[in-house]
């Protein structure tokens, strides 16, 4: 007759350890921490694009206006914007506000200030004048990086 020894160990449990999922979510915390500023700048960057068009448009509207009247303006109507400063919207949201001053009727110079969560940007406010000359007030970078 045989003896049946005793089991010494019990059965392997199936699942995780708290040790392993603690390690995977430390994991997606550190992935997550570099990957958050690097999408707010991108966003910040399509939202400067935005502000970059509108400026552009704004200058262009400016030397249509020269073109039949030999003067510049900033009555807003008769560059077909309801008011100064007017406001640049992307997805129903206002980040930068447009806005131009006339020095003298052979001159502009139209800006584009940062707004709302883009407050604070690395640009600054973007500027034009009636040379096409661009640059920046207020920044932290280079004008030739923004533009």
């Amino acid at each position: 007759m045989t003896t049946r020894q005793p089991r010494l160990h019990a059965p392997a449990a199936n699942g995780f350890t708290l040790i392993e999922l603690m390690v995977v979510v430390a994991i997606i915390a550190i992935l997550a921490a570099i990957a958050y500023p690097s999408y707010t700048e991108n966003v910040r960057t399509s939202r400067r694009t935005d502000a970059k068009t509108a400026l552009l448009d704004l200058a262009t509207r400016q030397e249509r206006f020269f073109s039949m009247q030999n003067r510049y303006t900033a009555n807003p109507a008769d560059l077909g914007y309801s008011r100064f400063p007017a406001d640049v919207q992307t997805s129903g949201q206002i980040f930068y506000r447009l806005d131009v001053r006339q020095n003298t009727t052979t001159t502009f110079v139209a800006t584009a200030t940062p707004v709302g969560a883009q407050e604070g940007d690395a640009c600054g406010s973007y500027t034009i004048d009636h040379f096409g000359a661009q640059g920046n007030v207020n920044n932290t970078r280079p004008s030739a990086q923004c533009w």
